[in-house]
């Protein structure tokens, strides 16, 4: 099938350029939109309990809590005194005019003692906003914004939609400044690996292409579902980085089969009968990776799933039409413009060096054929010790903490909670429905005596619905606060009246609780759709199933490193975040999906070789030997400049971003090296012809729909069965 691709697209160039020009102007003008369409939030579970109380407690009470909070303060003045008093009250004059504004509630209205700083230097006021959902009220925030500041007095802004606002700014700007970090070190990286500035642009083409190619298709999708503004990071990060190994995959085997003295469209014939199927199992392999999100009925994971897909499955269509075409077009002048590198090697009879049969993965390959053993071991044991903190992990939601140290938002949320009497802007939401508001009072007596409870007090009551404000020691996100929400669950409701527990804590309970659920199917998902692809691909049952485990061991290597880091604090100065004890739940299933794709990515590179070795030789050690040889330079690469994409990221100011670009870079890391350099090798080495081997009925099914790495003949090879049937 891809020999007669690729003379397609060799013959279609002039039309497959042309669409991708037209593609390419789309998202830099209409795709490139979605950043104002995109929305924010969706970390809820809409079948939860917390979720459910929200839904009641706005239909039948209106909605509760603080859009917006607007901090006052002063170094000299009092809140009593005429200096702080009158420009807040002229603030809050016009505040209660504008029709952003649904309601204004300050000290001065109700002389809550919670509304003023303990030193009453510093007082707060709640905004209710008039939007129906968070979208309406993000765009009416943006417009009250200006209105907030009292002459006079510092102002800063705080509250759940303020921190989306700032949350999905600084995802922005993150982007854009990742994007202008990374491209020219990817530029820079690509003519030291290549030699050559026209093969070095090609990579940056596609991946260019793949980045906008996604935003239109989430924008398309956008119109259809909620999907979630984080999801841009993930396009950017997977469609990036994907779309440059596969064009490093594809240019490097390109310029190998013209060394070999094939003419244009024969080396972009075989280019794709090998390395194009290759791309195109990996490809699929991710995608169905990202899809395993799918699963989760949060917004925000959905979302990263979709944007996942979108960005993989559109890198490898560019790699698959655009790439060729653009290969056919340029034929031996992907080696034009020449850059001399004094310490490159060059070629050798004409080949280049990426093809040459030598060098250091020579010398690490005979060395891993000779010692599997002590190789399968030293490195087994070194990824299950950098595991090991992930052992302790300790899960709790996410806060204002997430932000920099500076963000206002951030500000506010800790100075409220070092300074105000109340301590906490997030309280326990207990609504109690279908008894009048006195038969509650025992029930509300009964909710102050739990372990960790400070003070209970009537938030809003209407007709038999009343709802409870339940105060706590400590953090929403903390133990404490979680432990309350247990024991309120836990309290036997009144006679005829129906309970539920919501607020930010409840609602992180419930997140975990959802997530654990249906972590076993994403786990199904993932390992089944990597079994059958793996199958397809190379024709064994036993190579899908070590590759598998090989992706356990290295996604536990940096799960283990992410703990310690993140969640006990080293290198919290060096990286610039600031740590809370816990990972919030969503980063490690988000990790799971992207890096069981990626380290996946990696084996299909090495095993392609491989089997194509195998299917000409039949000798199984030389086949391995080889395979590393000719791919090892080429992963290497390939690691390389995905690391140099995800490590933009990490200069940012979202501390969960830093979380997964760290976690991102040691997976590739240890996949790129220990696991497919050093592990997979000797594992290979040691099972001998097991490798291959599949049942008769699946060897069948192979052998008719198998999609194989050449479809040339060559010599003949026994057929792959259990080895002690081989001899």
């Amino acid at each position: 099938m891809f020999g007669w691709w690729g003379r397609v697209v060799v013959r279609a160039r002039w039309a497959v350029l042309a669409a991708a020009a037209v593609l390419m102007t789309v998202g830099a003008t209409w795709g490139a939109g979605v950043f104002g369409e995109l929305t924010g939030g969706g970390f809820d579970d809409p079948a939860s309990e917390s979720s459910r109380a929200a839904e009641r407690v706005t239909a039948e009470l209106g909605r509760q809590g603080a859009d917006v909070i607007v901090l006052w303060s002063s170094d000299t003045a009092t809140v009593d005194q005429p200096a702080f008093r009158d420009p807040v009250a002229g603030t809050v004059a016009t505040l209660r005019q504008r029709s952003e504004a649904a309601s204004v509630t300050t000290w001065y209205d109700t002389s809550a003692p919670a509304l003023v700083a303990t030193d009453r230097k510093a007082t707060y006021a709640v905004v209710k906003l008039a939007g129906a959902d968070e979208d309406a009220r993000i765009a009416q925030y943006e417009r009250l914004r200006p209105a907030l500041d009292a002459p006079g007095l510092r102002t800063e802004i705080g509250g759940t939609v303020a921190f989306q606002y700032e949350a999905n700014t600084r995802t922005t700007e993150d982007i854009t400044r990742a994007e202008l970090l990374s491209m020219p070190v990817l530029l820079v990286l690509l003519v030291l690996i290549f030699g050559g500035l026209v093969a070095a642009t090609t990579p940056l083409v596609i991946g260019g292409l793949a980045v906008l190619g996604a935003f239109v298709a989430v924008r398309l999708l956008n119109l259809v579902t909620d999907v979630s503004i984080f999801a841009i990071n993930v396009i950017t990060l997977i469609g990036l980085g994907l779309a440059v190994d596969y064009a490093l995959f594809v240019v490097s085997r390109f310029r190998e089969e013209l060394a070999a003295g094939r003419s244009t469209a024969e080396a972009v014939r075989r280019t794709m009968l090998t390395a194009g199927r290759t791309v195109l199992v990996s490809g699929i392999t991710v995608a169905l990776a990202m899809a395993s999100l799918l699963i989760f009925p949060q917004a925000f994971l959905r979302s990263m799933g979709l944007g996942g897909m979108a960005a993989v499955l559109i890198a490898m269509l560019a790699a698959l039409t655009v790439l060729p075409a653009l290969l056919a077009v340029l034929g031996h002048r992907i080696d034009a413009v020449r850059v001399p590198l004094p310490w490159r090697r060059g070629t050798r009879r004409g080949r280049p060096a990426e093809a040459v049969g030598g060098g250091a993965w020579a010398r690490i390959a005979r060395s891993v054929m000779r010692r599997p053993v002590p190789y399968l071991v030293g490195v087994a044991v070194l990824l299950m010790l950098l595991a090991t903190p992930f052992l302790r992990i300790t899960f709790g939601g996410f806060d204002e903490r997430v932000l920099p140290a500076d963000a206002a938002p951030r500000v506010v949320s800790e100075r409220i909670a070092e300074e105000f009497p109340g301590g906490s802007v997030a309280p326990i939401d207990v609504l109690v429905s279908g008894v009048p508001a006195e038969a509650v009072r025992p029930f509300a007596e009964r909710v102050s005596t739990v372990a960790g409870v400070t003070a209970v007090q009537v938030a809003a009551s209407r007709g038999e619905t009343t709802l409870l404000s339940v105060t706590y020691r400590g953090e929403p996100t903390g133990d404490i606060a979680h432990d309350v929400v247990r024991q309120l669950r836990d309290l036997p409701a009144p006679a005829g009246a129906e309970v539920l527990v919501g607020g930010r804590s409840a609602a992180d309970r419930d997140l975990l609780d959802s997530l654990t659920d249906r972590l076993p199917w994403m786990a199904l998902l993932m390992a089944g759709a990597t079994l059958l692809l793996l199958f397809l691909a190379f024709g064994s049952v036993v190579l899908p199933v070590k590759a598998v485990l090989m992706n356990l061991l290295s996604i536990g290597a940096s799960f283990g490193v992410v703990v310690w880091i993140f969640q006990d604090g080293h290198l919290s100065d060096l990286l610039g975040f600031t740590p809370t004890g816990f990972i919030d739940p969503n980063n490690p299933i988000l990790m799971l999906a992207m890096l069981f794709g990626l380290a996946t990515d990696y084996e299909v590179f090495l095993l392609s070789r491989v089997r194509e070795e195998w299917d000409r030789t039949g000798d199984n050690t030389a086949s391995v030997a080889l395979g590393l040889q000719r791919t090892g330079r080429i992963i290497t690469a390939a690691a390389l400049l995905l690391i140099i994409v995800v490590a933009g990221f990490t200069t940012g100011g979202m501390s969960y971003i830093k979380l997964i670009g760290v976690g991102m870079i040691v997976a590739i890391v240890v996949d790129a090296t220990l696991v497919r350099a050093l592990l997979v090798p000797a594992t290979m080495r040691l099972l001998g012809r097991w490798n291959w081997w599949a049942p008769g009925p699946l060897a069948r099914v192979y052998r008719r729909y198998g999609i194989r790495e050449t479809d040339e003949p060559g010599p003949a090879v026994p057929e792959t069965r259990h080895p002690a049937f081989t001899g």
